[in-house]
C-alpha cells in the first residue's frame, strides 16, 4: 500500500508544496511504516536485481552494489539498517566485508548468501550475523531474516 503525503518545503521567497511516497507493510491487522534501508551486495547482476525487486516489493529501500568496494566507497554504512552480501566476490568477499563493517558498526545486521557449497561457516562472525543462505534460497525465509534483523524484539 502506498499513500502520498503532502509536505511543505520553505525557502526565503516562497512556500512550495511537495509530495513524498511512504510505503507501509501490513502485519496482521496492523499497518506499520517501512522506512528501512537494505544494502545488497552481489557481483551477479541477476541475483542483485532479483533481491532488489523482492525487497522493494515489500516496502524496503534498497541500495544495490555489485562489489564490496563500491559499497564502501558510497559511505552509507551508518545509513543502512541491514546488509545482505554474497560470500564469494572478487577482491573482497562477504565474510571479509562483514568483519570490516563489524569494526565500524558492530550492531549492523548482516545476512550472507552464497552459491558455493564449500563455504566454511566457522569463519563467519556471529556478533552481527543474522542469517546464512545457500543459493537458491527460499525468498520468504530471507524476508523473515531481514524483518527479524531490523525489527528489535520488544
Amino acid at each position: 500500500m502506498q499513500i502520498a503525503v503532502r509536505g511543505c518545503q520553505c525557502n526565503s521567497s516562497s512556500l512550495n508544496a511537495s509530495y513524498d511516497v511512504i510505503k507501509f507493510d501490513r502485519v496482521g491487522d496492523v499497518v506499520t511504516l517501512t522506512d528501512s534501508i537494505i544494502a545488497v551486495i552481489d557481483d551477479d547482476e541477476y541475483v542483485l536485481d532479483s533481491l532488489k525487486n523482492l525487497l522493494e516489493s515489500h516496502g524496503y529501500r534498497v541500495l544495490p552494489y555489485n562489489s564490496a568496494a563500491t559499497f564502501l566507497a558510497d559511505e552509507v554504512i551508518f545509513d543502512i539498517d541491514c546488509l545482505i552480501s554474497d560470500v564469494s566476490m572478487p577482491i573482497m568477499g562477504g565474510v571479509e566485508l562483514q568483519l570490516l563493517v563489524g569494526k565500524e558498526r558492530p550492531t549492523l545486521p548482516v545476512i550472507l548468501i552464497t552459491a558455493r557449497p564449500d563455504v566454511n561457516v566457522s569463519n563467519i562472525a556471529s556478533f552481527n550475523n543474522r542469517g546464512f543462505f545457500q543459493k537458491p534460497f527460499d525468498m520468504s525465509s530471507l524476508l523473515q531474516a531481514v524483518e527479524s534483523a531490523i525489527r528489535p524484539v520488544p
